[in-house]
């Protein structure tokens, strides 16, 4: 198989999985909910994010991949709130990244972009830690070569889909969702 079909075939089932997973948990409703607006914002941070986060791969690899995941929070709580203003932020990555740095970056969208307190701030907390932990296990399974080029693809497509979802639970607990048009 080539390996862009691999990849995309890759990134389809870990897509399916985890919104299975989190429909399941009631954090979606059985769909991904990502804009344009989202997917561009992705394509435009994706450099900055993978340039700090594929450093933390070997010593702290679910959080490489679960901040991935927050940072979909975080923007999709920005594009709700004002997007004519956030869009506008040079690198939504860098400005999220920076109020804390990298390490505490889970806490910042937490308390400060989402305003989750107590439970509903543990909740979020090991929702990402579980999808993080599920995607670690799937990279795994996949038994590609550490640190060859496959391995960095796989990578790029899992923390692309982590984004997407950590977008889509978020739009989801504001009450978005796609319905069909007649």
């Amino acid at each position: 198989m080539e390996q862009k079909e691999y990849i995309e075939k890759y990134e389809q089932s870990l897509m399916q999985h985890l919104l299975k997973m989190l429909t399941i948990e009631g954090k979606l409703g059985g769909q991904v909910l990502v804009t344009d607006d989202l997917t561009d914002k992705w394509n435009e941070i994706a450099p900055s994010y993978v340039k700090d986060s594929v450093k933390e791969v070997a010593d702290y690899p679910t959080v490489s991949l679960g901040w991935a995941m927050y940072l979909g929070m975080a923007v999709a709580k920005y594009w709700d709130d004002d997007w004519k203003i956030f869009s506008q932020v040079g690198n939504l990555y860098e400005y999220v990244r920076d109020k804390r740095g990298y390490d505490y970056m889970d806490e910042y969208v937490r308390e400060e972009i989402l305003g989750l307190k107590g439970e509903a701030f543990d909740d979020m907390e090991k929702l990402v830690q579980t999808c993080a932990q599920q995607v670690l296990a799937r990279i795994r399974h996949e038994q590609v070569e550490p640190q060859s080029a496959l391995a960095y693809y796989v990578y790029l497509a899992s923390v692309r889909v982590l984004y997407q979802l950590g977008a889509s639970v978020v739009l989801h607990q504001l009450g978005y969702k796609f319905e069909k048009l007649s």
